[in-house]
């Protein structure tokens, strides 16, 4: 077997291995905080409580039991009496293992959708989320790199303290800071901004939506580049070979954009793709 093959797939099973590792801590550690939200009716609520012992999540059973602790429901029917319990977490874990690799089901929402299917919630959410990452990468990516280079370019210089400064400032503040500050200043206070993603509406309503979470996320994407580019660049600045360039006759200017440009960049480049990943998680501010 070629090498890159085995490469790749080592790769492609270690990352399968990481993803089931963190779903099943995540589903551990979901299923051990209480139950956030429920319907509020108590038809909705019983037809809950079936969808979830249908899934193997609750015990129904027509006798209360002491021995599985608080029930979660109680419907009094006209015939008969259901008492529905939470299973012990390890048979949930099973049972929505189950589910998943016979059935491609991943459970049905407790918290934000009570009874919708999670799959559902997460692809109704996921495509606003990734065209507000789309505009906001790019956006960070340029102006990362054109902070960088500048920094670069005239180190120990008042405009790379200045740059240096800044980005300082922009990547210790997280970005759930950023847009509680916003959105309290252009949404709460000045009300130009709306605090929601529009369920329905125009194009403007929907760019509008998009400005405060867009600034939000590029904040900590134009920091981490620009810290990267100026770092790569002026470490490559320094190396012989762009020494040994200038000496054959190139002038700064060149030797920067033919060489020194090309060759820091390299390690940076791949970042792109992971920071495009790493920041889908702020979904959440869709919503």
């Amino acid at each position: 077997m070629p090498y890159i093959v085995k490469y790749s797939l080592k790769r492609i099973i270690l990352l399968l291995i990481t993803t089931f590792i963190i779903l099943s801590v995540t589903f551990f550690l979901v299923k051990m905080l209480p139950d956030s939200a429920m319907p509020t009716s108590e038809q909705a609520l019983f037809s809950y409580c079936q969808n979830q012992f249908n899934e193997g999540f609750f015990e129904r059973l027509t006798a209360a039991s002491d021995s599985l602790g608080e029930p979660v429901f109680v419907y009094n029917g006209q015939t008969i009496t259901y008492y529905f319990y939470h299973k012990p977490i390890i048979q949930q874990y099973f049972a929505w293992l189950t589910g998943i690799f016979t059935k491609w089901n991943w459970g049905v929402s407790s918290a934000i959708s009570p009874g919708n299917s999670a799959m559902t919630i997460i692809l109704e959410r996921i495509k606003p989320s990734i065209l507000i990452n789309v505009f906001a990468m790019l956006i960070s990516v340029p102006l990362g790199f054109v902070f960088g280079i500048i920094a670069a370019l005239k180190k120990n210089k008042w405009q790379d303290n200045v740059i240096s400064t800044t980005i300082m400032v922009m990547i210790s503040v997280p970005s759930f800071v950023t847009i509680s500050l916003l959105m309290l200043w252009l949404s709460y206070t000045t009300k130009v901004l709306p605090t929601q993603w529009p369920t329905q509406g125009e194009i403007g309503d929907y760019v509008q939506a998009m400005v405060i979470p867009v600034i939000s996320l590029c904040f900590g994407t134009i920091a981490g580049f620009t810290r990267y580019t100026r770092a790569e660049l002026t470490e490559v600045m320094s190396s012989e070979f762009l020494l040994l360039a200038r000496t054959k006759g190139l002038s700064r200017r060149q030797s920067i954009i033919r060489h020194a440009l090309r060759n820091s960049m390299v390690p940076i480049v791949p970042m792109i793709i992971g920071e495009f990943v790493g920041s889908l998680y702020d979904y959440r501010f869709i919503s």
